[in-house]
């Protein structure tokens, strides 16, 4: 570190958990700002990729993260006759990888508790409007914080802060889908390993990923989701559960004893998306991060990873060129040079997936598992899928002992089962 920094995080979800925990690590004065009065969890469950695991395994986290969440080895894509439409395994890259699905409420406490206090975190305080060139915030009651020598807009994909960047926005829009979600107990669901979908063409979407366990309660899960468009959430809720109920039955009879537990309007959560694209991340001592700088569609999961990804690099580039616009510039320079490629796949496949386009649905059903065994198209695919595509036709390196460590944790239950039933 050149020199001690006074820096505002603004947002408290994955990105500014993660950065306020690598540079308060690093001696900096962090403060944190959160317009919710009580900070938690937002969704339901994610997939956490190699690329992610690797920041957090950085970050001395994989241990705690790994006792919670659940492995997952392979995605699988069908239709309701069970027609293969996807099937992706990480080890067609490499045998030791693999993802972790977890549920948003088990990272938000595994990082909230790893900040340890550190940094001050001021709950209920909505930041209104920065002043990039002081580095001075005003929240919505008028007062005034600051001056701070970084601040970091981490407030998430419906950021009201990334239109302080003169000239920044190169898109900014939501997308006409949306999802229902909440979470399942796993129970005896054959499938723990693997993140399962169904499709009917690309207007109905239904997914069942294992989440594992969160802080508190050991009951293992399933995150839940059905894909809606926006306009038809108030449509749905007023037809009421039962006919819906019946078409997931329908659609999907060998996951019917998981949605037995659907039995009310209530339990299920909306997501609405935004496709983001930022040409600019940072104006005079202001950068953004996370969503708040790259919102993108869920089709690819990689919104958890990149966040992470992001608070590192951003730590990394104040370690090298200290808080001014020299570590900035290199922040943005690496990390979109990441970002680039997923921003694009996802704008091209969310229309495969979430849209009325029966044809491209049909090309999709058609093309993509042939695509995927095909030499130099899977190991594109795979790359996407792992978070570790950089650009059109490089790779982002993991270190071979974070690989092994990833390994040794996928080794030790399937160790402690063997020991067990011995």
């Amino acid at each position: 570190m050149k020199e001690r920094l006074r820096i505002a995080v603004i947002g408290y979800g994955t990105a500014g958990q993660a950065v306020s925990i690598l540079l308060t690590r690093d001696g900096h004065e962090v403060e944190i700002f959160e317009r919710v009065p009580t900070p938690g969890p937002v969704g339901a469950g994610f997939l956490l990729q190699p690329s992610g695991l690797q920041v957090l395994w950085q970050m001395g986290l994989l241990d705690s993260v790994r006792a919670h969440a659940a492995p997952v080895h392979r995605l699988y894509g069908d239709t309701p006759c069970e027609r293969a439409v996807m099937d992706m395994r990480y080890d067609g890259l490499d045998a030791r990888l693999h993802g972790l699905g977890m549920q948003r409420g088990a990272l938000f406490s595994l990082l909230d508790e790893a900040r340890a206090g550190a940094g001050q975190l001021h709950a209920g305080v909505s930041i209104a409007a920065v002043d990039a060139e002081q580095g001075r915030l005003r929240d919505r009651d008028g007062r005034m914080h600051g001056p701070f020598d970084l601040v970091v807009a981490a407030d998430g994909a419906a950021s009201t802060l990334r239109g302080t960047i003169a000239g920044g926005a190169g898109l900014d829009r939501v997308y006409p889908w949306g999802a229902l979600w909440c979470l399942l107990p796993a129970e005896d669901w054959p499938h723990v390993r693997e993140l399962r979908q169904r499709y009917v063409a690309a207007r109905k979407m239904i997914g069942l990923l294992p989440v594992g366990t969160r802080p508190g309660d050991d009951t293992p899960r399933l995150s839940f989701f059905w894909s809606l468009p926006r306009a038809d959430f108030e449509r749905w809720q007023a037809d009421g559960m039962a006919p819906w109920l019946d078409e997931l039955h329908a659609l999907w009879p060998q996951a019917s004893a998981r949605f037995a537990h659907l039995r009310d309007a209530g339990q299920m959560a909306r997501a609405v998306y935004r496709d983001a694209v930022m040409t600019r991340w940072h104006q005079g001592r202001m950068v953004l991060a996370g969503d708040a700088a790259h919102a993108m569609s869920p089709q690819l999961g990689q919104g958890v990873n990149m966040a992470l990804l992001d608070a590192l690099a951003l730590r990394d580039a104040v370690r090298t060129h200290g808080g001014g616009a020299e570590a900035l510039q290199a922040y943005q320079a690496q990390r979109r040079a990441h970002v680039a490629v997923y921003q694009r796949w996802s704008r091209w496949l969310t229309p495969l997936f979430q849209s009325d386009r029966d044809a491209w649905a049909k090309a999709r059903d058609v093309l993509l598992g042939p695509m995927g065994r095909l030499p130099g198209g899977r190991g594109h695919m795979l790359r996407v899928l792992s978070g570790t595509q950089h650009g059109w036709f490089g790779a982002l390196a993991l270190d071979r002992a974070f690989v092994d460590a990833l390994a040794t944790a996928a080794e030790t239950p399937r160790i402690n089962a063997i020991t067990a039933n011995a």
